[in-house]
């Protein structure tokens, strides 16, 4: 059975934690959260059936128009996923970025994407990320959706202060600018901190994050971070609903059985 997953790029375990209760067996790679860097972290070969991770998306975001500097203190790190990928030899691996991301190109594999929103997993936040699921004979994704989404909505748990997501529109030179400086948006949970501006909207506290990211309210309680270091790491999570149906998604696409840990997180 493939269950024995290798995780980069992990943070505090987010996706991680998405494909446990799935029925994974996660191991997780190294983290700077934790002192850890991956571009010195060599797996070896053959001993796990998959690879997930989500490397750095500041430099693919939308944000990047707005901040010429976004991305830069990591840089573009999707080269070191490729790289352990291909080192590790899997059978299959996942990486979760921004839509905008180019797919991962790992010699051996074929490469599948999928956008999706946890919207479609009957969750409140809109989080749309791509997903790029690569196997040697191409084989695709099919996650299941909710039948209705939430009647409430909230904007994407981020890591910047900004509205998101921001529409943008072409300025006139070749490059893009924000539509409005005052646009209109839904309540936008935020992680940095500073005064509210009128794009905005409110900021969430920690345990609103939590929630939104599918999280027990008191999960952020015992993370030994600065408060506004806890909204940074648990923004950069992806969404536990949305990782659950991705990782439910695999197991079918590997005729793997269901397994479903209804648990505590």
């Amino acid at each position: 059975m493939s269950d024995l997953v290798l995780s980069l790029f992990p943070g505090i375990g987010l996706l991680d934690r998405a494909f446990e209760l799935e029925g994974f067996c996660v191991v997780r790679g190294p983290d700077p959260l934790w002192g850890g860097d991956v571009r010195r972290f060599h797996p070896p070969a053959g001993r796990f059936d998959g690879v997930i991770g989500g490397p750095p998306c500041q430099a693919f975001s939308r944000m990047r128009y707005l901040n010429p500097s976004a991305g830069q203190k990591h840089g573009n790190l999707i080269p070191e996923f490729e790289r352990v990928a291909l080192e590790a030899s899997p059978r299959w691996f996942l990486m979760e970025n921004v839509s905008e991301a180019p797919e991962p190109d790992v010699p051996g594999f074929h490469v599948r994407s999928l956008i999706f929103n946890n919207r479609w997993t009957g969750a409140e936040q809109h989080r749309v990320r791509r997903f790029s699921f690569g196997t040697p004979t191409g084989l695709t994704l099919h996650p299941d959706v909710a039948l209705f989404e939430a009647p409430l909505m909230c904007q994407a748990v981020t890591s910047d202060s900004r509205a998101v997501p921001v529409k943008m529109v072409r300025d006139g030179n070749g490059g893009h600018k924000p539509k409005s400086v005052f646009m209109v948006r839904p309540p936008t949970v935020t992680t940095e901190p500073g005064p509210v501006q009128r794009s905005q909207g409110a900021r969430y506290t920690v345990a609103d994050m939590c929630r939104l990211q599918g999280l027990p309210e008191t999960f952020g309680d015992e993370l030994p971070f600065s408060s506004d270091d806890k909204r940074k790491v648990i923004g950069n999570g992806v969404p536990i609903p949305m990782g659950r149906a991705i990782a439910r998604a695999v197991r079918r696409a590997l005729g793997l059985p269901i397994i479903s840990l209804d648990v505590a997180l």
